[in-house]
């Protein structure tokens, strides 16, 4: 029994006419008798009773008619079903981002052009409030968002991954030859650190970090953007300042070594944030990718050990006000 045989007869039990059945149907006539013929010998029954001017079902039509209409029902809702999926397959993903994620977004966009191609993904800025609150209101699809987290009603915090902070250093300076600096050794350097207003989980991270070490650091000149800040790094005063450890080395600076901090070795944890409830198929491809570039890039701290320099957008950036991460 072939669903298109079903369609033939259950279009011919509407009209209770060849001719028009067919006409409904864009075939021609001899093809839906034709069909509905094979369907009645497989069923072993006769489905109309016809004459030269009437035709009309059986019982045994009668008894198939139901049947027939919700097995084309259940096939029209299995098509809606795959569409539907097709086309968030298709849709654009917005995802609110952070500065500095560096070599973990290169992971998260190339897994999900594996997971979800033909979807797209449309990155977006703001401050970390104005993200959430993107997310809440469906404005975003999902948001990366630096910096520990509690529970807020109608959002769900996924954890990824954590990153390693990387001091940024003269390359003339002493420490530079190390291949981990501990931290307590830079207290005597002014630290170039963006102001807690800007930046609250970062400069919480770094100072709570000093303390354990044991020492409060020598304010510096406030951190400005990655180019000046490394500029006067390389070639002005010594001074030291961080960057997130999967960001170093995408774009090297004359004059600065980034080396992994130990005693502690502060790190800073990154979250998926979604709406609460069962994602559609291009999220659902988003939060696998953003699983699979915690995974594909877990060693990037240690490979980043001899890393020359960060990025464009370092941790301290501010992309809007009161942005954490």
């Amino acid at each position: 029994m072939e669903l298109r045989q079903l369609r033939y007869f259950l279009t011919v039990a509407e009209e209770l006419h060849f001719g028009r059945a067919a006409e409904r149907l864009h075939i021609a006539q001899s093809a839906v008798s034709q069909q509905l013929r094979r369907l009645e010998r497989e069923l072993g029954a006769e489905l109309f009773a016809r004459t030269t001017r009437v035709v009309r079902l059986t019982e045994a039509g009668d008894r198939l008619l139901p049947y027939a209409r919700e097995m084309l029902a259940l096939q029209a809702r299995a098509r809606e079903a795959v569409d539907e999926l097709r086309a968030e397959r298709a849709a654009t993903v917005r995802l609110g981002t952070s500065a500095g994620l560096g070599a973990r977004l290169d992971a998260v966009l190339t897994a999900f052009g594996r997971h979800a191609a033909p979807a797209q993904v449309e990155l977006v800025t703001g401050g970390i409030e104005q993200r959430l609150a993107q997310v809440r209101a469906g404005g975003l699809d999902a948001a990366l968002l630096r910096g520990e987290r509690t529970p807020e009603p109608g959002l769900e915090f996924l954890p990824l991954w954590r990153d390693a902070l990387m001091v940024a250093l003269p390359a003339r300076h002493e420490l530079a030859a190390r291949e981990t600096v501990e931290l307590a050794r830079l207290a005597d350097l002014p630290l170039r650190l963006t102001p807690r207003s800007r930046n609250p989980a970062l400069h919480d991270l770094v100072m709570r970090s000093c303390r354990e070490a044991g020492f409060t650091p020598v304010p510096g000149p406030e951190f400005t953007n990655d180019q000046d800040t490394l500029a006067a790094i390389g070639h002005g005063r010594p001074s030291w300042t961080v960057f997130y450890a999967p960001h170093a080395g995408q774009l090297p600076v004359p004059g600065v070594v980034f080396r992994p901090l130990s005693g502690p070795a502060p790190t800073m944890p990154t979250y998926l944030a979604v709406r609460d409830g069962p994602p559609g198929a291009a999220l659902r491809a988003l939060i696998e990718a953003c699983y699979e570039a915690a995974g594909a890039t877990e060693t990037a701290p240690a490979r980043d050990q001899a890393c020359r320099a960060p990025g464009a957008a370092g941790p301290h950036a501010r992309e809007a006000p009161g942005r954490t991460g």
